[in-house]
């Protein structure tokens, strides 16, 4: 098990890893980066513990690898809670304090939208 959450969580730092190369943060912006990777892995995670949970039997060993290992290792609350401090050090604190809340919110708001669209998309799919 904890071989199959390691080789994922390669797999989703790999894939976050590219997206900051993608979309590069400037140490003193808003890390939108961060924030984006962080809502779209809730999302993500929202559509596939739906998937896995709701409508199809699979390999045991599938929920960990992706749900803990890929997601786990693509979104990136560690980086989040550096950006915090990190902001506070530059004195930005009302920044920090925005990013705080708005990464939050937009996670929560994308897990709820990624198992509503998953329920919504795959009703009548069932097994």
């Amino acid at each position: 098990m904890l071989s199959v959450i390691a080789v994922g969580g390669a797999v989703g730092a790999g894939a976050r890893y590219e997206a900051g190369q993608l979309w590069p943060t400037d140490s003193s912006a808003f890390p939108w980066t961060t924030l984006g990777v962080n809502a779209v892995g809730c999302l993500i995670i929202g559509v596939f513990l739906v998937v896995v949970t709701e409508v199809w039997l699979v390999h045991p060993l599938l929920r960990p690898f992706f749900g803990t290992g890929v997601l786990g290792g693509f979104t990136t609350f560690s980086t989040y809670c550096a950006d915090i401090e990190r902001l506070v050090a530059q004195e930005r604190a009302g920044t920090a304090l925005a990013y705080l809340v708005v990464t939050v919110v937009a996670a929560m708001a994308a897990v709820t939208i990624g198992v509503a669209a998953a329920r919504r998309a795959l009703v009548g799919r069932r097994q």
